[in-house]
């Protein structure tokens, strides 16, 4: 008896045990594994061992693993790596091809982990998968057009990533419902998507096409984001009438025209946002009146009279009518279909004509074979002249001219994992402009110009394009060329060469001065304060590194030439973030002289500037960087003065209370990722950086001597664990 009970009471326990502790087959646990390592054993992974048990994880957001007959259905991690790759040795190839052995996978998400590399094509191996989302990664190039047979998608996010060129085809995916490819740079078509879709986001993308008329199609669309693109013409009147759409923004684009004031609205709207376009008219009555059920946003257009709340923050109506004439192809006017048919049959009666008058020709082309080789020899003496400052080298600037007149010369060595400094040729100024398109315009002033632009090995770039009114002498031009050409510096938007166009035949008149800088594509510190998501992710360690950035930067130009730069016009849109969070001022002052003779450096002064005004600018910027501070902590962007004096008592307040009333001031996006001295410390700083007594605020030094000290507190509190715990 005691032999057979004792087989018995195993055999039970055996039993039970698929209902209580059932495991993957071992295939599905050996992939999850080598994930891991693949990864590279990020934080929420490193309790995974060969004995976890991957069906009955404790319930994690971050972590979610789906069984379902001993196979993984879901799955889903989400990590912390938003601010840089993954090593060099991760390959992404490698990687998806573990994870297409999940054949029955029909949920995955993988979210800041640092993913880097060309998704490859066998992603479409998940044949079941109806949700992929890999968003606030680094993955790039194009997205692969395999991604179109995966036939099952209802969701699919690859946002905040680095892709660009053309979206492939998407037509096909019939179940489709959301799709996310916003914060990319994807264009210049706009996609071929399914009629199916319910939501819709291409926000932050480079598209310069027209918004599709077979937008009408799109009965389902309930959500469609397109703001922050080029998007170009007309908005489609039928957009607005769609049975469920409820959320419109096509904000910061260059739609034009007018909308119909009968347009018809669907009775779902409840947000239209149009501002920063070039439309003019009115608004449609339907979206024009206020209404307590509907947010209708359309500052910065050229409207007149629509009732809005936005009516004053308008442009002129030439302002509109000129920059929609720049960015719009050129359209046939009616009847002009005809004209070309009565073209073509007047031309054959013009060929016989032409025939007879042949002999007459060769005569003429005769006399043009002369005319133009003097008018070949003018060219080359205007092209040997336009792109170098002088026939020699000074001051170790490189300014003669290849023979190819188009090779851009080199002229130091590369720094900060930069392209070595390059003299430009016009002719490729024009290539990497595509010839000045109006598309690729980004920003105009009253004297210069910015330019979105591609080198030959496919960088992208910004071109500031500077028109000089008097002629400058050789040298003058030389010595700021000489200055520009050391802005090189890890918390500025780098200059990366420049060209210079003067013109022979009018040695008295100006010239023009293209600035060829660094593209920072990561978006606007304002971008990273405005957008929950991207303001999510900046704690307060980041943000300590981001105004770290910023100072560093200003001491550059306040003493890291041989001349201070000084009045630069620092804010929050005019510092950018690369793909680190890196912080790079870039609207640092690059003027050149404004009068003919003038020595002055590159401050953007003219020499007989008196040492009291430079003091003034640089105490300027020494009020802007307390400005930055103030929204940095508190995360509310400011547009006035009011908004910063208000911000301002508000932290002396609880600077003077307690560290709870000082803790209710800060982002609630941060609180609990600070050490209050190092909040404290920062928050004095802003103070005194803002004294209303220009000459009581602290020197650039002063400021970086005293953030240190806040950086090494936080570091140090970082280091006891304290980081995810309240203050």
């Amino acid at each position: 008896m005691i032999h057979k009970n004792s087989i018995f009471i195993p055999l039970f326990i055996l039993f039970l045990l698929p209902c209580s502790l059932s495991q993957l087959n071992s295939p599905d646990s050996r992939i999850l594994l080598q994930a891991q390592q693949k990864l590279e054993f990020p934080q929420v992974l490193k309790d995974w061992t060969n004995y976890t048990n991957f069906c009955y994880l404790p319930s994690n957001p971050n972590l979610v693993i789906v069984c379902s007959g001993n196979h993984i259905t879901e799955l889903t991690i989400i990590g912390y790596n938003t601010s840089s790759k993954l090593s060099q040795s991760f390959s992404i190839d490698s990687f998806f091809t573990i994870l297409t052995k999940l054949s029955t996978l029909k949920k995955l998400t993988l979210v800041s982990l640092g993913l880097w590399g060309t998704l490859p094509p066998k992603v479409d191996r998940f044949k079941s998968l109806q949700v992929l989302n890999l968003s606030s990664n680094f993955i790039n190039n194009e997205i692969p057009s395999s991604i179109s047979f995966i036939k099952n998608l209802t969701l699919l996010d690859l946002s905040h990533n680095l892709f660009n060129g053309s979206v492939p085809d998407l037509k096909g995916l019939q179940n489709l419902e959301n799709l996310d490819l916003s914060s990319n740079l994807l264009g210049p078509k706009y996609p071929s998507l399914s009629y199916n879709l319910v939501s819709i986001s291409l926000h932050n993308n480079s598209i310069r096409s027209q918004i599709p008329n077979d937008i009408i199609k799109f009965v389902h669309l309930q959500s469609l984001d397109l703001s922050l693109n080029k998007l170009v013409g007309p908005i489609p009147n039928t957009l607005f009438s769609l049975n469920s759409i409820k959320y419109i923004n096509l904000g910061n684009n260059k739609l034009s025209g007018a909308m119909p004031i009968n347009l018809t609205c669907t009775p779902r709207l409840i947000f239209v946002d149009v501002s920063n376009n070039l439309l003019i008219g009115k608004l449609p009555t339907c979206i024009g009146l206020s209404s307590k059920n509907m947010t209708v946003i359309s500052m910065w257009n050229c409207l007149t009279n629509s009732g809005s709340k936005y009516d004053k923050y308008q442009h002129p109506y030439r302002f509109c009518q000129k920059d929609a004439i720049a960015v719009m192809p050129r359209k046939k006017k009616n009847g002009e279909s005809k004209k070309e048919e009565a073209t073509v049959k007047l031309g054959l009666v013009l060929g016989i004509i032409g025939g007879i008058v042949g002999i007459a020709g060769l005569i003429g082309l005769l006399i043009l074979g002369v005319y133009r080789k003097r008018f070949d020899k003018r060219v080359k003496e205007y092209r040997s002249d336009s792109f170098a400052l002088d026939n020699k080298n000074v001051g170790g600037i490189a300014s003669s001219v290849p023979k190819d007149g188009r090779r851009p010369q080199t002229m130091r060595t590369a720094a900060l994992g930069l392209p070595p400094y390059t003299v430009f040729t016009l002719e490729g100024i024009q290539d990497a402009t595509n010839n000045f398109d109006p598309m690729n315009l980004v920003g105009e002033g009253s004297q210069a110009q910015l330019y979105k632009g591609w080198l030959s090995d496919g960088s992208t770039v910004l071109i500031k394009c500077l028109k000089l009114k008097q002629k400058h002498s050789a040298q003058t031009l030389q010595q700021h060329m000489e200055v520009i050409s050391k802005l090189r510096h890890r918390h500025l938007v780098s200059v990366l060469g420049h060209c210079i166009v003067s013109y022979v035949d009018h040695p008295n008149s100006g010239c023009t001065v293209f600035v060829v800088l660094e593209n920072v594509s990561n978006g606007s510190l304002r971008d990273h304060l405005t957008d929950w998501r991207k303001k999510e992710i900046l704690k307060w360690p980041h943000r300590m590194g981001i105004t770290m950035g910023i100072a560093r930067g200003i001491q550059f130009l306040h003493t890291g030439t041989q001349h201070g730069i000084f009045g630069n016009d620092l804010k929050i849109e005019t510092v950018l973030l690369d793909d680190n969070l890196t912080a790079k001022i870039s609207s640092y002052n690059i003027s050149l002289p404004s009068k003919a003779g003038s020595e002055s450096p590159l401050n953007g002064h003219d020499a007989s500037q008196t040492p009291q005004r430079a003091t003034n600018l640089e105490k300027d910027d020494i009020y802007q960087f307390g400005v930055i501070i103030l929204q940095l902590i508190t995360g509310k962007p400011v547009d006035s003065e009011d908004e910063i004096t208000e911000l301002k008592n508000e932290l002396e307040i609880g600077l003077t209370e307690s560290p709870t009333r000082l803790k209710e001031v800060t982002d609630a996006s941060i609180r609990g990722t600070f050490a209050y001295e190092s909040m404290k410390t920062a928050a004095q700083i802003a103070i005194n950086c803002l004294n209303e007594d220009m000459s009581a605020r602290p020197s650039i030094e002063d400021v970086l001597w005293n953030m240190q000290y806040s950086v090494q507190v936080q570091e140090g509190w970082n280091s006891s664990g304290n980081l995810s715990t309240k203050l």
